[in-house]
Formats: structure tokens, C-alpha cells, sequence
């Protein structure tokens, strides 16, 4: 006998959103913005229509603080410009927040991005002003 298997069920964009509640998260009315705890992210469709983290960090006074390597010591800067150092319990905060949200909109979880929190941005002293 022959058998077939089935396709696999994709979930489109709006189901994995709403799925994010059960997995603890608090989404927005506009459904962009996510958060648990002292962690946001903003999450948008990508060019296929699958979901993306535009932006993950800490919740400061309102925004979105991401965090950036200043060599020694790493700091939340929000879009307003306020800078922050970032704590230890920031750090871990937003390494599960981003682990669990990457894992509940069935983003793959890169093995360099698993490590420890990464950033974009690196602001190092010694080269300011070059």
C-alpha cells in the first residue's frame, strides 16, 4: 500500500500572535508591541509574512531601552536617549523574554543568538570621535 503524508499546518501570522497569551505574554491592541514583565518587543511581519522581533529590551519609563556594548559595561539607551546601566537581572530578564518569544512565534533561535543577550549596537570610548 501506498501512503501519503500529509502537509504540515503552517500558522499564519495572526494565529502565532495570538497564541503568544498562552504562552505568558500580554500583547497589545495593535498587536505589535509585547511584553512580560520589565521586557518589550515590538514584533512585525517580515517581506514571506512570517513574524519578526524588530526590537527586544527593558521597558524604561515607557520605551523600549536596548542594550548596547560600551566595552566594559553594557547599557540601556531608549530612542528618547536616556542611557542606563543594565543589571544582571536585566540581562537575564531579556535573554528569557527574547528566548520564549522567538520559541512561541516559531522564529528559529540561532545557536551564537542562544549564548547570552546579543545587541546591534557597540558604543566603545576609545572610538568616539574618529
Amino acid at each position: 500500500m501506498f501512503f501519503r503524508r500529509g502537509t504540515p499546518r503552517v500558522p499564519g501570522f495572526e494565529e502565532r500572535i495570538d497564541n503568544l497569551g498562552q504562552s505568558g505574554f500580554a500583547v497589545s491592541p495593535d498587536r505589535t508591541l509585547v511584553t512580560r514583565g520589565p521586557c518589550a518587543g515590538l514584533v512585525r511581519k517580515d517581506a514571506q509574512g512570517a513574524p519578526e522581533i524588530a526590537r527586544a529590551g527593558i521597558l524604561v519609563g515607557g520605551e523600549i531601552g536596548v542594550i548596547v556594548d560600551g566595552g566594559n559595561q553594557k547599557f540601556l539607551v531608549t530612542p528618547s536617549g536616556s542611557r542606563l546601566p543594565a543589571l544582571a537581572t536585566h540581562l537575564e530578564a531579556l535573554h528569557a523574554f527574547t528566548e520564549d518569544l522567538r520559541q512561541s512565534l516559531g522564529i528559529i533561535s540561532l545557536y551564537n543568538e542562544s549564548l547570552g543577550t546579543v545587541n546591534e549596537l557597540h558604543l566603545y570610548d576609545r572610538l568616539q570621535g574618529r
